[in-house]
């Protein structure tokens, strides 16, 4: 065998343009694969991050019977809201936790009446991570001694015809299913490009919230933040252990539109990435063709010395695997060098203001991201792929008689 890996590598460096074209191919292919992979992922991480901030963190804390009636913002206190966030807080991939107040209502003005859902925040814990206190385009976000004030969207405010300092009326759903009206001043308007939230969810302070609702110094909801997505499958069972009288759930659970639209996402990343190695199957199979119709007469001579067919198969086997294998070693270097320096600064997607909701979540910038285990599993893929590529041409010179060999032209 060791005799064979030898022939192998020195066969595949006899002729070394055509081994150059066919790791120029694999490389190619699997940065491609590599970079593709990063922006999904990078992209991922911005849409439903942003997202999860906007809607109220990766994971949300209630009381025993929300889950069901989720839909309808049933009020439902939590029993110790403080021990709450002390257990969450407790947790290292948890970057913010916050108390809130989540009713339905309807927000009126001279410009008409409209459904809202009405957040009651802690300002002061949700303004560092806050989607909406980044993107105020009118005014300031709600501060602790604010009180009769309100934050709304900025397609809100276009339907209702206000401004910064002009007042609205607000009818919430209070604890015992009855409607309470407090007249609020706008203190912010954010714009997000998201006309749907911008149209139903509205922000007010705790306080306020406590009081007009009949829910004095109670929560309904525990918010907590992650560093990234896809930390919940960790943070969610150890939480859920700590607090076994509460019920926790992720944003996939609570929002199943964006679970759904990553599923979508998944499958259209799956599809594209086998593209890309078909591509770059079809290329080496093609590369090993050639290479059997070349050496038909060298393979006539090794079976006349003795050499059987299935070491004829192992010896081009082996040597794409070594393609492959050498191929998947650069192209897995130059594609995690790519996604690192494009990663330190970004892409800019200023140009695709406008062009929908998912890309208004995206933000300003997208920032590639890949793990050196991703990277290794899809250089490991395409050494695999080389070396099936190499299956077909290998048992085509395993089969030929040696005769027929030596008289080929």
């Amino acid at each position: 065998m060791s005799k064979l890996i030898k022939m192998a590598w020195r066969n595949m460096w006899r002729n070394w343009r055509r081994t150059a074209i066919a790791m120029t191919a694999i490389v190619l292919g699997l940065i491609l694969l590599i970079f593709m992979d990063a922006l999904i992922k990078g992209s991922d991480q911005a849409i439903f991050g942003n997202a999860v901030r906007l809607y109220g963190g990766n994971v949300q804390v209630h009381a025993p019977g929300f889950r069901e009636k989720a839909s309808r913002l049933p009020l439902l206190p939590l029993a110790d809201a403080d021990m709450v966030v002390e257990i969450a807080r407790a947790q290292p991939e948890v970057v913010a936790v916050s108390k809130r107040i989540n009713t339905g209502g309807i927000v009126g003005s001279r410009g008409g009446t409209y459904p809202v859902s009405i957040t009651a925040i802690e300002p002061e814990a949700e303004a560092p991570i806050s989607l909406v206190a980044e993107n105020i385009s009118q005014g300031r976000f709600l501060t602790a001694e604010d009180r009769d004030s309100i934050v709304i969207g900025q397609s809100l405010a276009d339907l209702l015809d206000v401004n910064v300092g002009d007042r609205v009326n607000l009818l919430g759903r209070r604890k015992n299913e009855s409607m309470r009206q407090r007249t609020m001043t706008v203190v912010g308007i954010y714009s997000l490009g998201l006309g749907d939230a911008e149209k139903g969810i509205v922000f007010i302070n705790l306080p306020t919230a406590q009081t007009l609702y009949n829910l004095r110094n109670q929560q309904t909801e525990v918010a907590v933040s992650l560093q990234k997505v896809g930390q919940e499958r960790v943070v969610i069972p150890v939480l859920q252990a700590g607090l076994p009288n509460y019920e926790v759930d992720s944003w996939q659970t609570l929002k199943p539109a964006i679970q759904q639209t990553l599923a979508i996402k998944a499958v259209f990343v799956l599809v594209l990435g086998i593209i890309v190695l078909l591509i770059a199957s079809i290329g080496i199979l093609n590369l090993m063709l050639m290479a059997v119709f070349e050496r038909t007469r060298e393979m006539g001579v090794l079976a006349s010395l003795g050499m059987k067919g299935r070491q004829l198969m192992v010896l081009f086997l082996l040597e794409g695997t070594f393609i492959g294998a050498l191929g998947a070693l650069v192209g897995c270097i130059l594609g995690g060098l790519l996604v690192l320096a494009v990663g330190q600064v970004g892409i800019d997607m200023g140009y695709a203001e406008g062009m929908g909701e998912l890309t208004a979540l995206m933000g300003d910038r997208l920032y590639p991201s890949i793990t050196v285990g991703e990277i290794m599993m899809r250089g490991m893929v395409v050494m695999i792929i080389a070396a099936l590529a190499s299956l077909f041409p290998a048992w085509q010179a395993s089969r030929k008689e040696p005769a027929e060999s030596l008289h080929y032209v």
